[in-house]
């Protein structure tokens, strides 16, 4: 199958109600790198938008325009229907634009409790009423009983939990979460960015979350804007982005694919594992057939069959799933070294003969020349280029 068009890509408007954020039309450079072009994204109250995207993308760029911790060059933003940033109009510092910051540096200050940390800009509410707030959201966030405590007796942990808590205090009309996770061990990632999300959908403030981890971002968002070289590649629901993607380089950042090439052939490519069908390719174009490990269905044959075979070439227990190496056999003697991701525990020995099928749902078809015309979901980029390290990047730009 071909992947099919995104309900979602690069236009960014979402039905309904006005959005808390829009930005439209955004280009933002550094002298002569150009880091953001014609980007435009609306975030809805209640709903988190992450930007997803390699180092060097554009996606903490975008943020701190947001923040006003950029001045915009070109574009608009808005915050609840009011212009926050325009190149015509005088800058709105950060202080007066009611949003929430949280960064991967908590940033607490050493000299105030926990308390006094997360009601330090609630001045304008009595002392009672700010004690109320503050004990509230620790109490959500599970740091109720260390509102006494100072930051250095917390853990790295603890300490994320209260910066959220003070950036929620204020109750701001948007949130701003730039890699809150990245620096806290896999086990404990998983636990706050948990609490976080169940605390943003209960306070119902929009939020805006840069992050480079394509799990994060379908742990985490109702939509998912994932970015390339300062541009939206394709923007939708997590779903939209894993079984819907626009191009190969959507495929790849979010995990591993085995990668085959072929040519169409009356609506179909013949590969190692069955035939793919493509209808709306050309006749006679090249195509890159990107199949995800889960997509092939591994059964384990009692007797090798009397022509060629697949056979397993090693199989290895990551836990909750099983990865096996396969040796794909095809007619003409052509052989394919394939992954393939199984649930539970299937560990076949080496040499074990194995029958493949696929799950159509997961297998994508591009045109191997980008400048191919291409139909619905037709790549448009570096077709050569392997992207999937990207997703394992570090800098937040």
């Amino acid at each position: 199958m071909t992947s099919q068009p995104s309900l979602s890509t690069a236009g960014h408007v979402v039905p309904g109600p006005a959005p808390v954020l829009a930005m439209h039309n955004i280009r933002h450079a550094y002298g002569h790198h150009l880091a953001v072009e014609d980007v435009g994204l609306e975030v809805c109250q209640g709903e988190v938008v992450c930007l997803l995207g390699p180092s060097g993308c554009g996606k903490t760029t975008l943020l701190r325009i947001v923040a006003g911790l950029e001045v915009l060059q070109q574009g608009r933003v808005d915050l609840n229907g009011q212009a926050i940033g325009r190149p015509d109009r005088s800058h709105v510092p950060p202080e007066k634009r009611n949003v929430g910051l949280a960064f991967q540096d908590s940033a607490l200050f050493p000299h105030l409790s926990v308390l006094e940390n997360v009601t330090f800009g609630l001045g304008s509410l009595p002392g009672r009423q700010r004690r109320r707030r503050a004990m509230e959201l620790l109490d959500q966030l599970g740091m109720g009983r260390y509102a006494e405590s100072y930051p250095h007796t917390l853990s790295g942990g603890q300490q994320q939990r209260v910066a959220l808590a003070r950036a929620l205090a204020p109750a701001p009309q948007l949130m701003l979460l730039d890699e809150p996770f990245s620096s806290l061990d896999a086990r404990l990632r998983d636990r706050i960015r948990d609490d976080t999300l169940h605390v943003l959908k209960k306070v119902g403030s929009g939020a805006l979350l840069v992050t480079h981890d394509p799990e994060e971002a379908m742990f985490m968002a109702d939509r998912i804007a994932l970015m390339r070289d300062g541009h939206i590649v394709q923007m939708g629901t997590p779903r939209e982005l894993y079984c819907a993607p626009v191009d190969p380089f959507v495929v790849t950042f979010f995990g591993e694919v085995n990668e085959l090439e072929g040519v169409v052939g009356q609506g179909r490519v013949d590969t190692p594992v069955g035939e793919v069908m493509v209808p709306g390719l050309p006749e006679g174009a090249r195509v890159r057939v990107m199949i995800r490990p889960e997509a092939l269905r591994v059964v384990a044959l009692d007797e090798p069959p009397a022509d060629h075979h697949s056979h397993v070439i090693m199989a290895k227990l990551l836990g909750r799933t099983s990865l096996l190496h396969i040796c794909a056999h095809a007619g003409g003697g052509r052989e394919s070294h394939l992954h393939a991701r199984v649930p539970g525990v299937f560990l076949p020995d080496e040499g074990q003969p194995v029958t493949i099928r696929l799950d159509p749902s997961q297998v994508f078809v591009f045109p191997a020349d980008p400048g191919t015309a291409a139909g619905a979901g037709a790549a448009h980029g570096e077709a050569e280029e392997d992207h999937r390290d990207y997703a394992y990047g570090h800098d937040g730009q």
